[in-house]
Parts: structure tokens; sequence; C-alpha cells
């Protein structure tokens, strides 16, 4: 996991706007378990595979977060347009996300059960742009967020894009969610 201080470098996967959690993980892969590592990896397998192909991997489409027969992606930071991840509240849809790979998601606006169940599950980064990267970002281009300069840069069309700073947010995703960092400030008892 990275820290709020460290870079995330990585590959963008960009997708459009509202993107919903039955394409983050349709409901006809809800059937494993999380706590059991052969069946968890199955949700990295499926992860956006609700995305109609079209929309899948943009501008181009028809690419896929998680290659077939394999279980993560080569694809660590996803570039989404507003609303991402609206839709039902499971956790399932940025917990699939992490066991595909992906660290963080750069979108101008969340749905705010998504961003909170990304957050205190500790599962994913979520990072506020302040314009719609999905327009501008393309699948494949190499990208380094620099959470302390609040910036993505884009390395392979040298372009640079402002994102909101997250505050605490990456300290919780860090400490594995927010009963995990509550224990590590002292909030809670440890157990």
């Amino acid at each position: 996991m990275a820290n709020q201080q460290q870079i995330i470098t990585g590959k963008a996967f960009v997708l459009g706007k509202n993107i919903d959690t039955d394409q983050i993980i349709p409901a006809e892969h809800l059937v494993y378990s999380l706590d059991d590592p052969e069946e968890r990896k199955f949700y990295g397998r499926y992860a956006l595979s609700g995305v109609p192909d079209a929309e899948s991997g943009l501008p181009q489409g028809n690419i896929p977060l998680v290659e077939k027969d394999r279980f993560e992606s080569e694809f660590n930071i996803i570039v989404g347009g507003p609303n991402f991840g609206c839709g039902s509240s499971r956790e399932h849809a940025p917990a699939s996300l992490d066991i595909a790979g992906v660290q963080a998601i750069i979108a101008p606006t969340f749905a705010r059960i998504f961003y909170r169940n990304s957050v205190d599950g500790g599962f994913v980064i979520p990072y506020e742009s302040l314009k719609d990267l999905s327009k501008e970002v393309h699948t494949g281009d190499e990208l380094e967020i620099h959470p302390q300069e609040r910036v993505v840069k884009n390395i392979t069309q040298n372009e640079t894009y402002d994102i909101r700073p997250l505050g605490s947010v990456a300290d919780i995703v860090n400490a594995g969610g927010i009963f995990e960092f509550a224990r590590k400030e002292g909030m809670i008892p440890c157990q």
C-alpha cells in the first residue's frame, strides 16, 4: 500500500462517467468468500467485468482491466469520470479493485458510499481531480501521483493535473481500514 507521502506510479486504466458498483463487480460474482484466499482472488479476476466492452479502457475501448484467466491487472491506477462508484453500497466493489492490484482511483467526484467504503475498508485511495481526467488520460499512459504536491503527472503525455488534498484518508487506507487506524491512533483498544 502507498503511504500519504509516497509517490504512486503505474499504468492508467480509463473509464467514463457513472461507473456503478454493478459494473465494478457484477452481482453474479458475489459468490466468493473475501476471507478465503483461494476464493478471494476471483474478485480480482472479475473486477470491472460489468463495464460494457466499448467503454472499458478508454479512449480505445475493448480493453479488460484484468486479462482472461488472470487474477491481477497490469493497470494499478484507475482514472474515471464523474460519479465513480454510484449504485449499491457493497464493499465488494472497492475490495475487488484492491484484489485486482489497483492502488488508486482518480475521479472528479465519487459516490460518497463508495468513497467511504474504499477508505474505511483500507482498499484503495480515492483521489479527487479538479477536472475530468477521463477525457485527457489514455489507458496505458504512465502516471505518477504526487500526494504532497497534489498533482498527477502523466509521463506519457508530459502533462500535469491537480488533485485535492487527502487529509487523513491515505493514513486510514494505509493502516488497513478505519478500525486499524483507530487502534493505531489509540482511539480504540488493540485486540
